[in-house]
């Protein structure tokens, strides 16, 4: 019995050493790779971690320096987060800051740079959108239309459709087209929410250009249902 248990075990040992010199060499490469992938993995993470803690860090020390108006200091920190961590969201909030801070002192070509860096590079669509709806607002400043609305068509994020519309609107009104302006301020009126303060904004405006929402929606409905017959 005992030399019947001992041949089962010696097949069974043959089969195993039989499967590692075929299956062997795959196997650890196979294992090589998993481990590698979950170090690596785990090294970005970290990575990353550390990162965000540095830039943290920093954007701390810019709103000390935006607290004593220091905007030449704000400038340099900024310009070392966007070299340091240019994907960083707290590099892009910095952004946003200097491009305000300068804008308020009158020195627009900083303000427009670093809103122009954060809608190229903001990976968040939101930072991106918001740049860009600052820029298209400069660009008004100085009367730059065709440029504003350009910068207001690149906004592809739906959730700021209703603002850059409303600011299309703008645009237009202030170059005397109320056509193109009432249709735009229609659009953000209707996608804004109904007891949204800024859809009471809009409603201003249109009801400056003679036109009430509830009435312009009666219209479009009545077209509508004639067409249709």
């Amino acid at each position: 019995m005992a030399n019947q248990l001992d041949l089962e075990e010696q097949e069974q040992l043959d089969e195993l050493k039989h499967f590692w010199s075929r299956y062997g060499n795959l196997i650890t490469w196979v294992l090589i790779a998993v481990l590698g992938s979950l170090a690596a993995w785990n090294g970005y993470a970290y990575w990353k971690k550390n990162q965000a803690a540095q830039s943290a860090v920093m954007f701390d020390e810019m709103e000390k320096s935006l607290q004593s108006a220091d905007l030449s200091k704000v400038e340099r920190t900024f310009n070392d987060m966007k070299e340091r961590f240019p994907s960083s969201t707290y590099t892009h909030q910095a952004a946003l800051q200097l491009a305000k801070m300068a804008a308020d002192t009158q020195k627009p070509d900083i303000a427009k740079a670093a809103l122009q860096w954060t809608a190229q590079n903001a990976s968040d669509d939101g930072y991106a959108s918001v740049a860009r709806l600052r820029l298209a607002s400069m660009h008004m400043e100085t009367k730059s239309f065709e440029a504003a609305i350009k910068v207001l068509d690149d906004v592809k994020s739906p959730a700021f459709q209703a603002l850059v519309d409303d600011r299309k609107g703008d645009v237009w009104m202030l170059e005397g087209k109320k056509a193109q302006a009432k249709a735009a301020y229609l659009q953000a009126f209707n996608a804004l929410e109904e007891r949204s303060e800024y859809r009471r904004l809009v409603q201003v405006k249109l009801n400056a250009l003679g036109v009430e929402p509830a009435d312009a929606a009666a219209d479009a409905a009545k077209k509508s249902a004639d067409g249709v017959r």
